[in-house]
């Protein structure tokens, strides 16, 4: 819809998805300040060209009609031939064409070698060669910058000295397409728009994308009529012309309306790629039409090369600081979770370097329908809630700066937990490691309300209203998650799933280490008992064969007698309850009723013959009250 951020809604009558889908890249025309002939890489014949060709370049070439065939195309000729032969990618020269001196520029495409013409540099300050030492003051100047804000402050005042132009502002991208003004440069003819805000369907994806390809754009006059290309079809493949790297290529009537409205007549921009995508715009304007020429342009393209490569090793460097403390902090996490009973314990015992971790206020860990949690976070049901939508979306990361936005009822926690970072620690499971931020309430300024509703065929933009500071307050909203954090979210997910793996298997490897030992034992059981059952069956039956001898024994040594045989009766039964119980392994248990009256006569059996308290001054009485048991004691009831 437009090739410049320079307004904050497209005019009021217009249909936004019209201009999304508007073909910008094959505008079929371009901009009048210059002319554009399209020519058979071979043969160097022409296929198409600008309606203005032959009055801006003095080239009258007729159709399939050969550049050297006419007069003063011989040079130009000549001049292609050697870039063609030596494979660069762009021509760049100042050639002398039917008694002109022209700045010429080409690139091929498919459907033939593109050639530019503009007017050369007015002066020798104007070129290459004269403008190399501000090129280095300003490598000089960022260098020396202690941040990415004082870089963009260096790169705005460098292009505004290049150009001329009055203001020059330099916007930056976040993840959503909102632009922010971080830099601004001006002589204050134009109003100022530093630090504030431009919605992202100012830059429609195609527009974007553009960007990406063709880094520097120049409408030096809002008010032109463009140049037709003629024939309207390619030769070559019948469609029409692509211009998405010609610097001629004529702009949307959407985007023009803009710059006028804002009360700009010329504006110019240089795109800043950072790791291949639009990470912002050096975008320039002037209140009068104003012409750059290529040779500056370039210039402002190598500066903004340059800078682009500066934001990229700082944001870099920032990050890889933050993530190499995150790494500390989680080097030192693992090492205490190591001597946990289990990481959940672990977690809420070392809560400060949990919250560490993504620099968090509260957290929490769902794990089998059960919670735990630390710092500020919302009640244990209202996390099983999170941790149940989480489970349905089926998500491997999640990150969210608004958790209403997702799910309406956490407004209600909003102060404690707006933001939310969470990584599944199950496959099965909706278990989940959770980290929360609270709600950062605060006020953005716009260029205009980017929300103000429209009224199609009604309202149309007006630019002193439409540009005026609008101020939002934004709530329900924590401060965003960094890619460092988001990282250690994500690495810590997969030492806690290794950790709960390898705890699996050191009980797996107990358990077959007990079950080796049961087995032993069982043997044990089963050989020891075996052995035993026949001196205590031989007790018995000798005494019984000495009972029936001796008849004629006192009674105190009859019941000695009496005594021995019912203990090595009882003896044997408990080797037998011994075999049968190192055979339990290999049976499942029953339940079975006790005969607690004759497990009482036994004690008391035992206890009559062994303990001569219990002869004495023991007594026996039975304890009432639940779970009451029936015990000897010397002197009264023990429970």
């Amino acid at each position: 819809m437009s090739d410049t951020l320079t307004s904050q809604q497209p005019p009021r009558d217009l249909d936004l998805d019209a201009c999304a889908a508007e073909p910008i890249r094959i505008p079929g025309g371009i901009q009048p300040h210059g002319a554009l002939l399209v020519l058979d890489p071979e043969r160097l014949t022409r296929l198409q060209g600008s309606a203005n060709l032959a009055e801006f370049t003095g080239l009258d070439l007729g159709q399939d009609q050969a550049l050297d065939a006419v007069a003063g195309g011989k040079a130009l000729a000549a001049e292609l031939r050697r870039w063609l032969a030596a494979v660069d990618p762009a021509l760049l020269r100042t050639v002398e064409i039917a008694g002109r001196t022209l700045q010429v520029f080409a690139h091929a495409t498919p459907q033939g070698l593109i050639v530019e013409f503009e007017a050369p540099p007015a002066s020798e300050a104007e070129t290459l060669e004269g403008l190399y030492p501000r090129l280095r003051q300003f490598l000089d100047a960022i260098g020396q910058a202690a941040d990415v804000k004082a870089i963009a402050d260096a790169a705005v005042h460098e292009v505004r000295a290049l150009t001329g132009f009055n203001r020059v502002m330099l916007y930056a991208f976040d993840e959503e397409g909102v632009g922010t003004v971080l830099a601004e440069d001006g002589d204050g003819v134009l109003p100022s728009y530093l630090n504030q805000r431009f919605p992202a369907s100012d830059i429609p994806a195609q527009a974007r994308a553009l960007y990406v390809q063709n880094r520097v754009r120049l409408i030096p006059n809002a008010d032109y009529a463009a140049s037709p290309i003629t024939p309207a079809a390619s030769p070559v493949d019948g469609g029409p012309l692509d211009l998405s790297h010609a610097a001629l290529r004529s702009v949307s009537p959407v985007h023009l309306e803009y710059m006028r409205n804002m009360g700009t007549w010329a504006s110019m921009s240089v795109s800043v790629i950072v790791e291949g995508r639009l990470w912002g715009l050096i975008s320039a304007h002037n209140r009068e039409p104003r012409q750059v020429n290529a040779q500056v342009r370039t210039a402002c393209d190598i500066l903004g090369q340059v800078l682009s490569l500066q934001i990229e090793a700082r944001e870099q460097a920032e990050r890889n600081g933050q993530r190499l403390q995150l790494k500390q902090v989680e080097t030192e996490l693992l090492a205490q979770l190591a001597l946990a009973q289990n990481f959940e314990i672990g977690l809420i015992d070392n809560a400060p370097l949990w919250l560490g971790l993504t620099n968090a206020r509260g957290a929490a860990v769902v794990r089998e329908g059960r919670v735990k949690a630390a710092g500020s976070t919302p009640s244990v049901d209202e996390i099983r809630t999170l941790a149940d939508m989480l489970g349905a979306r089926g998500e491997e990361l999640v990150v969210l700066d608004s958790i209403a936005e997702v799910l309406p009822a956490a407004e209600s926690y909003a102060a404690l937990a707006s933001g939310l970072l969470a990584v599944p620690i199950s496959q099965i499971h909706a278990d989940y490691i959770m980290w929360f931020r609270p709600e950062a309430i605060r006020t953005i300024e716009w260029a205009g309300d980017p929300k103000k509703p429209m009224t199609p065929g009604v309202d149309r933009l007006n630019p002193r209203k439409s540009f005026e500071m609008w101020r939002e307050q934004v709530r329900l909203r924590s401060m965003p998650w960094t890619a460092a954090e988001i990282d250690t979210a994500t690495g810590f997910r997969s030492a806690i799933q290794s950790f709960v793996l390898r705890r699996a298997e050191e009980r797996a490897e107990l358990t077959t280490r007990l079950e080796a030992i049961n087995k032993e034992l069982e043997s044990f059981s089963y050989s020891i008992s075996h052995d035993l059952r026949a001196p205590f069956r031989h007790i018995v039956g000798y005494a019984e064969l000495l009972s029936d001898r001796q008849r004629d024994l006192d009674p105190k040594s009859a019941h000695y007698l009496q005594s021995i045989q019912d203990a090595a009766l009882s003896a044997g039964r408990l080797v037998d309850d011994l075999l049968n119980f190192s055979q339990l392994g290999r049976a499942s248990l029953a339940k079975d009723r006790i005969d607690m009256v004759k497990l009482v006569a036994e004690v008391r059996r035992s206890l009559s013959t062994n303990s001569t308290a219990a002869r004495s001054t023991g007594r026996w009485a039975t304890c009432p009250g639940p779970g009451a048991t029936v015990r000897w004691s010397a002197r009264s009831c023990r429970t």
